[in-house]
């Protein structure tokens, strides 16, 4: 790892091996040496800002001088690593790049807000990886292409399917590395203080010195190392709340234990005089906002009518200062014209309806479906349709995780066919240590809310409560809405990105275990960004300039064009995360329907039907991913404002704008199989490449 060239020949696979484990056993033992020397400054008085500091430059430091050492101009090199990646390193290096900010940071969170229903995330995803294993890894391996767009080309022959590939690539890429961007700019922000926007670029730097100078190869041991920073970040504060709670250090065990105490204490808030009270004063918001939707100019002039006559009645009798600058704040805060009226109305009224209903709009958390399949028709209705999103989501994300690019692409840095296998097998093992975890942090976290944190004064309240308001107020605030000085659970808004990122102040721990956390989620933000710029770089340099512009560019000449390439490609998605364009969750799960729809299809049918060819693969990439953004744009609220969507928004069959890719996926297979059917086949020489890539023993020729 250390050397800049690659290694001679006469240096086995085994010596290699042995000896990148001997480096990160010591960087193991530097890391925690380093964590808890930090905990020793702290408790001899060493600020928390500084604290944050250290915390992001060492980290950052630390992948930047990997990606110093193993810098590259090599093609083989920068693209797939040499080949020669190690089943277990890759695996561990697979794991960093799949668990990113939306696994390190919302995963726990999606399951503190909605219960069972959060599982899906877990079944698709690790579901996703069997797919991987069975249908794709060890085939596109030994097609033996740098890029998924480039075993297009390929695989169905012509520039068509290769230039859909490579917007297809983009798209689902861009739209990933954003959400992971909009992570780092979180945590930035909470580890320095800085403000979210300043957090986004400070954080880019971490990412473009690991995959701007060395590619893969630097992008894979950089991952190898942030793996170990995330996991150990992810399973301190979970193992110390399952001690503090149960005695016990083992929270998987204790989850059920836990859940059972969680929804005893459900029953209890949902039935308390002052949860109802506040409640109701929700549910009166709720009926105003309505009133005024009814007609938002009208009620626009009204309110602005009260406001102006407030402040002049403040002035006029000579009022505290405090008060007439609270009321002219009023006033200058009024939406400007009735339609930004109606939007703001809306939306307000959309968060009253939800703090109205029991546990702050959650389900209980065990609750399997939302409804009732022996209720009345509603009741049964409802009921059908949360189970219908579930399976919907489940498969969306199965499919979309097996046809990531960025995720595909690690297969092709291992030796062999028989790694690449193996490096599943590893993959799933790092990905488990972590979703294994997660039901079990959901639950430990909404335990201490639910019986700590509730019902406390709002001038006891904890620290962490007043650190994270001022990071971003529509993360985390609480207004005492009935005005009894007491904190009810409908008095606090939590988003589910901070849930893992405050865990260790919420149960109590040290800072620098807060600082550990933070620089864990980093890590899990910065390693799949790598990976996600790596893969659209090379998909302009690789895929759109060498193999259809310039055929002749030299090896130089291309990795320094997707150098330049990853740079504004960087900024650019830095740009868009800074505008805060929608929740992470979102975000990532569009990629997934994206990949799912656009690849999928033709990836399967690639491999496994060598009468598939390039018109239908084409047309089953468009028409599948059209159909997909299609219906995202028609029925998710930030794209219908993006595209001035203004028609009601009706979904199909009841299925939420997360799992778009159900209806992108089977058009694709669809459009691929009856168009091949009807069009000529493929070269016999493509033919006998598909049945050579199925059948190890054939030979072609």
């Amino acid at each position: 790892m250390a050397n800049r060239d690659s290694p001679s020949p006469a240096v086995s696979n085994v010596e290699f091996s042995a000896a990148v484990s001997k480096v990160y056993a010591w960087y193991v033992g530097g890391f925690l040496s380093f964590v808890l020397l930090l905990a020793v400054f702290e408790q001899m008085g060493l600020s928390r800002q500084w604290i944050g500091w250290i915390f992001l430059l060492a980290t950052i430091g630390l992948y930047a001088g990997i990606g110093i050492i193993t810098r590259t101009t090599d093609a083989d090199e920068y693209y797939v690593a040499g080949r020669r990646i190690p089943a277990v390193y890759n695996g561990m290096a697979t794991g960093a790049d799949w668990m990113s900010a939306a696994s390190f940071i919302g995963l726990a969170g999606t399951l503190y807000l909605t219960g069972y229903s959060g599982l899906a995330f877990i079944m698709g995803w690790t579901g996703g990886y069997c797919l991987v294993a069975l249908f794709l890894a060890p085939y596109l391996r030994k097609f033996g292409q740098f890029t998924i767009p480039d075993f297009l080309g390929e695989r169905y022959g012509g520039h068509l399917p290769r230039f859909i590939g490579i917007a297809a690539a983009i798209l689902c890429s861009f739209t990933y590395v954003v959400a992971q961007i909009y992570g780092i700019g979180i945590i930035t922000a909470r580890l320095t203080g800085v403000a979210f926007e300043l957090g986004v670029f400070l954080g880019l730097g971490g990412i473009l010195v690991c995959s701007f100078l060395g590619g893969m190869r630097a992008v894979t041991w950089t991952q190898v190392a942030q793996y170990i920073v995330l996991i150990v970040a992810y399973m301190i504060p979970v193992v110390w709340l399952s001690v503090k709670q149960t005695g016990i250090p083992i929270p998987q065990a204790v989850y059920g234990f836990q859940l059972q105490k969680v929804t005893a204490k459900e029953k209890e808030l949902t039935n308390d005089p002052k949860e109802l009270e506040v409640r109701h004063i929700f549910t009166q918001r709720s009926a105003i906002l309505a009133e005024k939707l009814k007609d938002p100019a009208a009620a626009l002039v009204a309110d602005k009518a009260v406001a102006e006559k407030t402040v002049a009645a403040l002035k006029a009798a000579d009022g505290p200062l405090a008060e007439i600058s609270i009321a002219e704040k009023a006033l200058s805060g009024l939406p400007k014209n009735a339609e930004s009226a109606r939007i703001a109305w809306t939306t307000a009224k959309a968060v009253a309806d939800s703090k109205a209903e029991p546990l702050n709009g959650m389900p209980p958390h065990a609750q399997e479906f939302a409804g009732d399949p022996n209720g009345d028709a509603n009741a049964k209705a409802t009921f059908d349709t949360s189970r219908r999103n579930f399976l919907a989501l489940i498969f969306c994300l199965m499919v979309g995780t097996a046809a990531l690019p960025h995720i595909l692409m690690r297969y092709y840095t291992v030796p062999s066919v028989r790694e690449s296998r193996q490096s599943v097998a590893w993959s799933l093992f790092f990905i488990f240590l972590l979703y294994f975890t997660a039901p079990a942090l959901a639950v430990l976290v909404k335990y201490e809310i639910f019986t700590v944190l509730i019902g406390t004064p709002f001038d006891q309240l904890p620290a962490w409560i007043a650190d994270w308001n001022k990071v971003d107020p529509t993360l985390l605030s609480v207004v005492d809405i009935n005005k009894d000085g007491i904190l009810q659970l409908n008095e606090l808004s939590i988003g589910g990105d901070i849930i893992m990122l405050a865990a260790p102040a919420i149960g109590g721990l040290p800072y620098v275990v807060s600082g550990l956390v933070a620089a864990g989620g980093l890590a899990a933000a910065l390693s799949t960004a790598d990976g996600l710029l790596l893969t659209i770089a090379n998909a302009l340099s690789h895929d759109l300039y060498y193999k259809m512009i310039n055929p002749n560019a030299s090896t130089v000449h291309r990795v320094t064009l997707s150098k330049v390439l990853l740079l504004f490609v960087a900024l650019s998605a830095a740009y868009v995360a800074a505008q805060k364009p929608a929740d992470i969750l979102f975000l990532v799960s569009a990629a997934f329907s994206f990949a799912a729809a656009a690849f999928f299809p033709a990836l399967t049918l690639g491999i496994f039907w060598k009468r598939a060819n390039g018109i239908a693969a084409s047309l089953g990439m468009v028409v599948g991913l059209a159909t997909t953004f299609y219906y995202m744009i028609m029925t998710q609220p930030w794209l219908r404002g993006v595209f001035g969507v203004t028609s009601p928004i009706q979904l199909w069959w009841g299925i939420e704008p997360i799992s778009a890719g159900v209806f992108g996926v089977p058009i694709g297979f669809a459009v691929i199989i009856l168009v091949s059917l009807v069009t000529p086949p493929p070269s016999q020489k493509i033919q006998e490449l598909v049945e050579y890539v199925r059948y190890p023993t054939l030979r072609i020729g």
